[in-house]
C-alpha cells in the first residue's frame, strides 16, 4: 500500500522577518545584528509579499539560501532580494551591515514606471558593495532614526538612489523560469486588487480576470503567502488604510467609509486585528516618528 504523503509546510511570508503587521513607515532600515542576534544569527527560510529588500554586509561570513540553493558571500557585498523570493541567512556572530526594506507601493517610480530598472531588480543577485554604497546606507540609517523636516522625502530619495545604484552593478544570478509562475500570478492579482478592492470584487471575480478557477487562485495564494485569496485582498485594503491614516488628515470615520466600512467601530476592530494597533494609535505612532509630506499623497 503506498505511503500517504504529508503536505509540505508553508513557507512563512512576513512584512519584516518574524512580524506579520504592516510597516508603519515609508521604509525600514536596521542593522543586521538588530534582528539576527535575536535569532542566534540564523534567519530561516521565508519570503515577503509586499516589500523589496537590500542587504549590505560590510564584515562577517554569510551563507545565503535562495530557493533551496546555498551561496557563500564575501564581504563587503550587497544582496538584492525581490518580493516573493524564498531566502534564508546564516551570519557569523557579529556580522556588520544593514537591511533596507522598501514597500513596493511606496516606490512606484522604481517598480512600476521604469521597466528596465524593475526588470533588473526583479531577480535576486549579489554584487561587491563599494564604499560609496556603504556610506549611502549609513545615511539612510541616520535619516530613518530621526524626525524632522522633509524626512519622508529624504528617505524616498535616498532609497531610490540605493535601488538605482544596486541595479547598475547587479548581475542577476537567476533568470525567470516556470517555477516563478506563482509569483507572476500574485503580482497580477495584486495589481487587480489595488484597482478593484473598493468595488467589492469577490475571489471569483479576480480568478475570472486571471483566467483561472477560484480554487487555483486560492491555492497559489496560500502557497505564496500562507493566507487565502480573500485574506490577501484584505491586506491590500488595510495597507491603503495605513496610507490614508499616515498621509492625509481625513478623520478615521471618513477613512473607513472610503474603504467600504459603514460602521466605524467595525473598521477600528478590523484594523486592530490586521495591523496590531487601533487607527488612532497607528496615526499617532506615525506622526510621533516623523511628519509625512501630505502634499505628495
Amino acid at each position: 500500500m503506498p505511503t500517504q504523503s504529508r503536505p509540505l509546510p508553508t513557507i512563512p511570508a512576513y512584512a519584516l522577518y518574524g512580524e506579520d503587521h504592516l510597516l508603519p513607515d515609508i521604509l525600514h532600515c536596521e542593522r543586521i545584528l538588530d534582528r539576527a542576534a535575536l535569532h542566534d544569527w540564523a534567519i530561516s527560510a521565508h519570503r515577503h509579499p509586499h516589500v523589496h529588500q537590500l542587504f549590505v554586509i560590510r564584515r562577517g561570513e554569510t551563507r545565503l539560501g535562495v530557493d533551496g540553493a546555498v551561496h557563500h558571500l564575501n564581504a563587503p557585498v550587497v544582496v538584492n532580494m525581490p518580493r516573493w523570493t524564498v531566502h534564508s541567512f546564516r551570519f557569523s556572530k557579529g556580522t556588520d551591515g544593514y537591511v533596507l526594506t522598501i514597500p513596493i507601493a511606496e516606490a512606484p517610480e522604481v517598480f512600476d514606471k521604469q521597466p528596465d530598472l524593475s526588470d533588473r531588480l526583479a531577480h535576486w543577485g549579489t554584487a561587491p558593495a563599494s564604499d560609496q554604497l556603504c556610506a549611502l546606507f549609513d545615511q539612510i540609517q541616520f535619516e530613518h532614526g530621526r524626525s524632522g523636516l522633509a524626512r519622508t522625502l529624504m528617505l524616498k530619495s535616498l532609497s531610490t538612489l540605493a535601488l538605482c545604484q544596486v541595479a547598475r552593478c547587479l548581475t542577476p544570478t537567476q533568470s525567470p523560469d516556470a517555477g516563478h509562475r506563482s509569483a507572476q500570478i500574485m503580482a497580477q492579482f495584486e495589481q487587480l486588487a489595488q484597482r478593484h478592492f473598493r468595488d467589492r470584487w469577490r475571489v471569483a471575480d479576480y480568478a475570472a480576470a486571471l483566467a483561472m478557477t477560484p480554487t487555483h487562485l486560492s491555492r497559489v495564494c496560500r502557497e505564496m503567502t500562507g493566507a487565502p485569496a480573500s485574506g490577501f485582498v484584505e491586506t491590500i485594503l488595510f495597507r491603503e488604510a495605513c496610507r490614508h491614516l499616515a498621509y492625509t488628515r481625513a478623520d478615521i470615520r471618513s477613512v473607513g467609509f472610503d474603504l467600504g466600512f459603514d460602521d466605524p467601530a467595525y473598521f477600528s476592530r478590523m484594523f486592530r486585528r490586521r495591523v496590531g494597533l487601533s487607527p488612532s494609535d497607528y496615526r499617532k505612532r506615525v506622526n510621533d516618528g516623523y511628519s509625512p509630506d501630505l502634499t505628495h499623497r
